[in-house]
């Protein structure tokens, strides 16, 4: 059994946030971290970017203004979401040769795992390639990978209690509602749940699903330089974030 590292960050500032998922990926392709599962959330509501995205196309820039939803352009691909405080957000970060070489498989392990997480609180979770997670034909979960120097970071949400309201404004051009698409956990269950039971749920099942022991650790001081950097390079900067 293979001994991970597992990381809460807890509420992150929507540059920082999308910094340290990268800040793993890339020490782990250096050696210099182990395997990890980081939890995080949003501490500002903000729309995620796909890395190819264009802004105008995607985002209604007026609501984002007037609802104060920032906006943050990741590395990897996929379309744009609407995050906030009541999603769970998520990464796992490790080696190729642990989820496999093919996107398609990495993408089954690691949702599977996710819905059966869920499902062992009480809802119908499936997962539907290739990287979403549904209850009762809705998203509830989506996820995204970036591959770099034979590791790979899959990271994603899983929608707890999300505003579905701002949510609708703010992204434009759906070919249905976002919210007609999606739902929460609240949603199924009549109520939020506690956001550890989640975690631990998550914990549980990707222990399984990967072989893997967990034992809780923090960054390291590289990490958290390389956070620092990739914030005030990328991130932090409107013209990564805003510049398609």
């Amino acid at each position: 059994m293979t001994v991970w590292r597992i990381v809460d960050s807890g509420p992150l500032p929507t540059a920082r946030s999308a910094a340290v998922d990268e800040a793993v990926l890339e020490s782990h392709g250096l050696g210099l971290v182990p395997d990890t599962l980081h939890f995080y959330s949003r501490a500002q509501p903000t729309v995620s970017l796909g890395r190819f995205q264009k802004v105008t196309e995607t985002v209604d820039m007026r609501a984002c203004k007037a609802r104060g939803v920032a906006i943050v352009r990741r590395r990897s691909g996929g379309g744009s979401i609407y995050t906030d405080s009541g999603q769970l957000m998520f990464a796992v970060i490790t080696s190729q040769t642990t989820l496999g070489n093919l996107p398609h498989n990495s993408f089954e392990t690691v949702c599977g795992a996710l819905a059966s997480a869920l499902s062992r609180m009480g809802v119908d979770a499936r997962y539907r390639p290739v990287n979403d997670i549904e209850i009762g034909g809705r998203k509830v979960s989506g996820s995204a990978q970036l591959r770099r120097r034979g590791s790979v970071l899959h990271h994603g949400t899983i929608l707890v209690d999300t505003d579905l309201e701002t949510m609708d404004l703010v992204l434009r051009n759906q070919t249905l509602i976002p919210s007609e698409r999606v739902t929460t956990l609240s949603r199924v269950l009549g109520a939020a749940p506690d956001i550890e039971i989640v975690k631990r749920h998550a914990t549980e099942s990707i222990e399984e699903a990967l072989g893997a022991r967990f034992e809780r650790n923090d960054l390291t001081d590289g990490e958290l330089r390389l956070i620092d950097e990739y914030v005030e390079s990328f991130y932090g900067r409107d013209d990564w974030n805003l510049k398609l």
